[in-house]
């Protein structure tokens, strides 16, 4: 017996080795573009209905007591204030989603 290495035995090796951590890699996520748009409609939407709530109080409100612009005027503001905070807290969930898979990418190396 030798003590020289087979050359075919560790190429070989190197060929399970590499299959072996090709395997155990996370695949990278990919975001599509429609993924992002669908992304982008729901804070639309948001703001949207949080815009149509204000308005729709306000204007029942000022409709019950005779008083028309009233309470259709702050209360719309209201409304476009809650679209706001949801669409920034959206935002704040989408953000933290991106950071962990990318920590997550990262741990993966």
């Amino acid at each position: 017996m030798s003590d020289a290495p087979d050359p075919n035995r560790l190429s070989e090796l190197e060929q399970r080795i590499e299959a072996a951590r090709k395997a155990q890699e996370p695949e990278p996520k990919e975001e599509s573009k429609i993924s992002q748009a669908q992304h982008a409609w729901r804070m639309i939407v948001e703001l949207t209905v949080g815009i149509a709530i204000g308005v729709g109080i306000g204007y029942g409100l000022d409709v019950l007591f005779g008083t028309m612009p009233w309470f259709l005027v702050p209360f719309t503001l209201l409304g476009f204030a809650a679209g706001v905070n949801v669409m920034l807290k959206t935002a704040k969930e989408l953000q933290e989603e991106n950071a962990a898979d990318d920590a997550g990418m990262d741990e993966g190396k």
